[in-house]
């Protein structure tokens, strides 16, 4: 008797993943891509595609999580349109990525899904087909306490110390011009800091970058780093506050995903406004793998989850 297979994809603003589980649970296959948000990915188009691609005819069910799913009907008919000519006769669970990270992240019970990666959103469940979303506005609008929004924040500290705006916060200075190998000389570090903007080919994923050197300033108790980082946990407490307050549910634990949630010193600070969060019981994907194992009617209880959990963090794609 041939395997059968269900796939899951997470396609974020900065990175896309699909993982192809056999029905033995084992990994058939991993995809790594670029981001494929379209609202500022021009080719996301090929990304799926060229991942999408990859999955096995015998693939019984999808769970896909796609960046922007759901913010534009315009935007969700062109992802449906290619979705279709991969997937016409598979049965498929399609979402946003948050909505799938939080399904992951509670094994489908109730719960606040806090996700900071390149942007920023909440996805909030009663387990009783309520939910809402707060966030999720994007860079322009808003994305507070995202990556994106912590590196912006370094980028104008950075510049106010070398106008002189700001004479306090220049310890702040020698350690961002290290991890952009700019020069250490104010009149030469302008000139060399807007030459590294110029030749930026997505500047949103590479000002969200710089989130991961501000989070470990602060670890090493940079005073500027450390009150980006509280200016960020605030914003994203207030995410999961207003999410509990619309479902009317103040005490829905709290759970997180992304690269930015990854800091302790910044999950430390929302727990003080929110309490002490739940660790994921699965990461984004598995979320999508556990749609998918539903859709294909596969058996799944506690004891599945748990293996499946195990199979993806020996994977390198756990939480």
């Amino acid at each position: 008797m041939s395997q059968s297979f269900i796939a899951a994809m997470d396609g974020g603003g900065s990175k896309t993943l699909l993982v192809v589980l056999r029905q033995d649970g084992t990994i058939a296959d991993i995809g790594r891509a670029g981001g494929s948000n379209p609202f500022d990915q021009p080719l996301w188009r090929e990304t799926l595609s060229s991942l999408f691609s990859r999955l096995p005819p015998e693939t019984r069910a999808a769970g896909l999580g796609l960046a922007g799913f759901g913010e534009s009907a315009t935007l969700n008919q062109h992802q449906r349109g290619l979705i279709s000519t991969f997937c016409e006769n598979i049965p498929l669970s399609l979402t946003n990525d948050v909505d799938m990270a939080c399904n992951g992240a509670f094994a489908g019970q109730e719960g606040v899904l806090l996700l900071s990666g390149t942007g920023s959103m909440a996805w909030a469940t009663d387990g009783q087909g309520h939910h809402c979303r707060v966030g999720g506005w994007g860079s322009l609008f808003g994305d507070e306490g995202s990556a994106f929004w912590i590196g912006r924040k370094a980028l104008a500290l950075v510049t106010e110390l070398l106008d002189g705006r700001n004479t306090q916060d220049i310890a702040f200075l020698e350690p961002i011009q290290k991890a952009l190998d700019l020069p250490s000389d104010p009149a030469r570090c302008g000139p060399a800091l807007l030459e590294w903007y110029g030749s930026l080919t997505h500047e949103r994923s590479a000002v969200a970058s710089l989130a991961r050197i501000v989070a470990r300033l602060a670890e090493q108790d940079c005073v500027p780093a450390t009150r980006i980082m509280g200016e960020a946990a605030t914003q994203l407490a207030a995410h999961v506050q207003t999410a509990r307050r619309r479902l009317g549910r103040p005490e829905l634990p709290w759970s997180y995903a992304g690269g930015t949630l990854q800091s302790q010193l910044l999950r430390e600070a929302i727990s003080e406004r929110c309490g002490t969060p739940v660790t994921p019981r699965l990461p984004p994907i598995g979320g999508g793998l556990l749609s998918a194992a539903r859709l294909a009617g596969w058996s799944v209880d506690a004891n599945w989850i748990d293996r499946l959990a195990d199979t993806l963090d020996h994977a390198g794609l756990g939480n």
